[in-house]
């Protein structure tokens, strides 16, 4: 394995490893630190905690000039939570060189006190896409067109929150040779276009997860019955010893609800999800940061890339869109040689997809949570695959007019025809989801647009 002293580091970036305790770097920061000094456009493909901050922090050290008073590098991020926990680490650029300036842009700030703040360009931004291409294009007081690099962190999840076009405005008026580093835990096809607008020949470096097959993790499924995710996740927390429970939702009104009905049961809870105004976002991340409550709700994309110490048991209230969530939020524990419980409560549209994770070796344990006790489940009180009836329909339209009598091959067919099915419904979720946040963001600038003409 090679070391920091293989990579002929500046001092000032000898200073911050210093500064942050490092003595050798991670898989992905010896594959991607010397590709990027080099200026190449990489891809990064890795999941939380394997170091990737750093794999992209350090070459920006080495390339940014402080005698040079414009933005040099760009990182965008798709929650506020996650662009500022990005910026924390980055702060410490600034310790190991003070000339450097670091700024974070998200959204909650103060606009007329954001926009002083730019008379002096910083070197490197930080921020969430929406509010990074506002200040840019919209009150024009930014110039990321100076920029040299941009990263893309959580890529897919930009992608499927509908970010990826503010992404695309920033990134069309930087520089004609712009070096684009996108880090990501998936590269879903929809991703790629993109990637190959703006990259050369780019390096995809992979590391591979223990925890896809963790023989650490233990993978309990829960049926819910006839119950809500909420209270099957009341029914079973006594069952609980944890350190720290991660609790997964797929939505953020999934996420509130499952908190306020933890609240009423007298559980304190970390609530950590898009719905939350800026106050109580600061207020979440400075209780996560000083570790002061046991169980955590929130949503894959608010928890994405960010580092929870501790966590013994991960909750998944039902199964994400896309199965590759799922083994991301199991591998949020058993780490670092540590054993770890990953529980999935299941209701009858989950079923598919259960199998679906079978099929991808994911061994579950059935159980339920009653007096007191946990039970394992006989065969017969196991859920079972299904379809819904809705699935049913689709399937026998595609299949009308085809002769019955079955051929080689059938149920490959068949089961190609439930996948397209799948993934028509995918899009047109993400579909719903970026309308949402379209009608959210146009929302936003009628207020402030108001706002403006009253004082004027």
């Amino acid at each position: 394995m090679k070391q920091f002293a293989d990579f002929h580091l500046k001092s000032t970036t000898q200073r911050l490893l210093e500064l942050e305790g490092f003595s050798e770097p991670t898989a992905i920061q010896e594959a991607v630190i010397p590709a990027a000094m080099k200026g190449k456009d990489i891809i990064g493909i890795s999941e939380t905690g394997t170091g990737k901050t750093h794999a992209f922090l350090i070459p920006l050290m080495e390339k940014i000039k402080p005698e040079s008073s414009q933005v040099q590098a760009v990182i965008t991020a798709p929650t506020r939570e996650l662009a500022a926990q990005i910026y924390q680490r980055a702060r410490r650029m600034s310790e190991a060189d003070p000339r450097i300036r670091v700024r974070l842009i998200t959204g909650g700030m103060d606009r007329d006190k954001m926009a002083d703040s730019f008379r002096l360009q910083p070197h490197l931004v930080i921020g969430t896409p929406g509010r990074i291409r506002d200040c840019f294009l919209q009150q024009e007081v930014l110039r990321v067109d100076t920029a040299s690099v941009l990263v893309v962190d959580e890529a897919d999840m930009t992608l499927e929150f509908g970010f990826l076009e503010d992404v695309d405005a920033i990134a069309s008026r930087m520089g004609s040779r712009l070096q684009m580093m996108a880090f990501s835990a998936t590269i879903p096809q929809g991703l790629r276009p993109f990637l190959k607008k703006y990259m050369q020949a780019p390096q995809t470096i992979k590391v591979e997860q223990e925890t896809k097959m963790n023989p650490r993790i233990e993978h309990v499924l829960v049926p819910c019955r006839h119950r809500s995710y909420a209270e099957m996740l009341l029914q079973i927390l006594p069952g609980f010893m944890p350190y720290v429970c991660l609790i997964f939702a797929n939505t953020r009104t999934e996420a509130s609800a499952a908190a306020a009905e933890l609240r009423q049961a007298g559980v304190r809870v970390i609530e950590l999800h898009g719905g939350l105004e800026p106050r109580q976002r600061r207020q979440a991340m400075k209780q996560l940061d000083n570790a002061e409550h046991t169980y955590i709700i929130a949503t894959d994309i608010a928890a994405r890339g960010i580092d929870i110490d501790g966590i013994t048991h991960v909750v998944s209230l039902g199964l994400p869109s896309e199965l590759d969530f799922y083994i991301h939020r199991a591998g949020r524990t058993g780490r670092a040689g540590r054993e770890g419980t990953c529980f999935l409560l299941v209701r009858e549209e989950d079923l598919r997809a259960v199998q679906q994770l079978k099929e991808r070796g994911v061994h579950f344990e059935s159980r339920t949570f009653k007096n007191g006790q946990w039970q394992t489940l006989k065969t017969s009180q196991r859920p079972h695959r299904s379809q819904s009836d809705q699935q049913q329909r689709e399937i026998a339209a595609m299949l009308k007019g085809r002769k019955e009598r079955v051929k080689p091959g059938y149920k490959k067919k068949r089961a190609a025809l439930v996948k397209e099915i799948h993934r028509k419904q995918r899009r047109a979720m993400i579909q719903q989801q970026i309308q949402a946040q379209r009608k959210e963001r146009y929302k936003a600038q009628q207020r402030l647009k108001r706002q403006e003409q009253s004082h004027g």
